[in-house]
């Protein structure tokens, strides 16, 4: 047999029901906490899709009856400007090998064993790639992860040493929240490292000593950050050293899907790992397995169209960053 010999879809199909395709990017977007909180555009049909985004906003103008200088009963005109910015589709796949004598137990659900993990490692990638530009494919390199972007846009408050007043680095005057609100945007989410989760709860009123986020010791605490819940992503995505807290107008995020999950069975690859000289890492055929190889295409973009209240784009996102070593 052939080196490349490969299992297509139709010989798969016990294994892989038709439904799957809907059902893993359904479950990706739970596992993504970017999918989740982001707007999800209608899919691509095409591997660019062109957004139109405001540059330029209309103004308008009284005009008086009885005016005091030439002109002013005229109708003033004015203008709309376009900028065009585009969403990429890129590769997002991943690969489970299976030993074949796993797939000799006719009782054994295989497909439903292994999909939560599928979804979880696809819904780590992008959420990852989108944060913090971590694996990010070349054909995002136009775009910058939320990190970086607000980083530029000056969107980072640091940690002070030993904790510092985490209250007033949300939620105060220069805080988190208002950097967003600054720019002419709203907080509809927040997305937080476990760590941060023990800090808020250690948060006490300064006028009770009682806990903010503990109505007592019974309830499980609520974590709200003025009226809007934060976000503890459990699939590893969230990067601690680098923010503690990620902020912002979630809907001004888009992502489209160019093509829905497809799958090929493999039963004669050898799989090596790139980042040690190619060893080999599993050889199918030698080692009786197949492995399950899931891939999609993805991409998306921050459009970011000017507002009335910054009367620029502005940037919808802002980090709590870590305390630097130095600090």
């Amino acid at each position: 047999m052939p080196y490349n010999s490969i299992i297509e879809r139709t010989d798969a199909e016990a294994l892989i029901p038709e439904e799957a395709s809907r059902d893993i990017i359904a479950n990706i977007a739970n596992d993504s906490v970017v999918m989740r909180l982001g707007k999800r555009l209608p899919n691509m049909s095409r591997g660019q899709l062109r957004l139109p985004v405001l540059s330029a906003l209309p103004l308008a103008y009284f005009v008086s009856e009885a005016p005091a200088s030439a002109g002013a009963d005229y109708k003033q005109t004015t203008k709309v400007e376009w900028e065009n910015k585009f969403i990429t589709a890129a590769d997002i796949a991943c690969i489970v090998p299976i030993p074949e004598s796993v797939l000799d137990d006719a009782d054994y659900d295989i497909w439903g064993e292994i999909r939560p993990y599928i979804t979880e490692a696809i819904g780590l990638a992008f959420d990852a790639a989108v944060l913090y530009g971590t694996n990010a494919p070349s054909e995002w390199a136009t775009i910058d992860d939320i990190l970086t972007g607000a980083t530029a846009a000056g969107h980072v408050v640091t940690l002070a040493a030993g904790g510092g007043d985490l209250y007033d680095d949300i939620l105060g005057e220069e805080g988190v929240v208002s950097l967003v609100e600054e720019d002419g945007y709203l907080v509809t989410g927040h997305v937080g490292a476990l760590s941060l989760r023990g800090q808020l709860r250690g948060l006490r009123s300064s006028a009770t000593d009682l806990p903010i986020f503990l109505r007592s010791m019974q309830d499980r605490a609520s974590y709200e950050l003025d009226g809007v819940m934060i976000e503890f992503p459990l699939n590893g995505a969230v990067d601690e050293s680098q923010s503690l807290l990620i902020s912002g107008q979630w809907d001004k995020l888009v992502y489209s899907i160019r093509q829905d999950v497809s799958y090929k069975v493999l039963d004669q690859a050898v799989i090596t790992d790139p980042t040690h000289s190619n060893a080999i890492i599993y050889n199918l055929a030698q080692q009786d397995m197949v492995a399950l190889r899931v891939t999609m295409r993805i991409g998306w973009q921050l459009p970011n169209p000017v507002n009335r209240v910054s009367g620029t784009a502005g940037y919808p996102f802002a980090v709590l960053a870590p305390a630097t070593s130095g600090s």
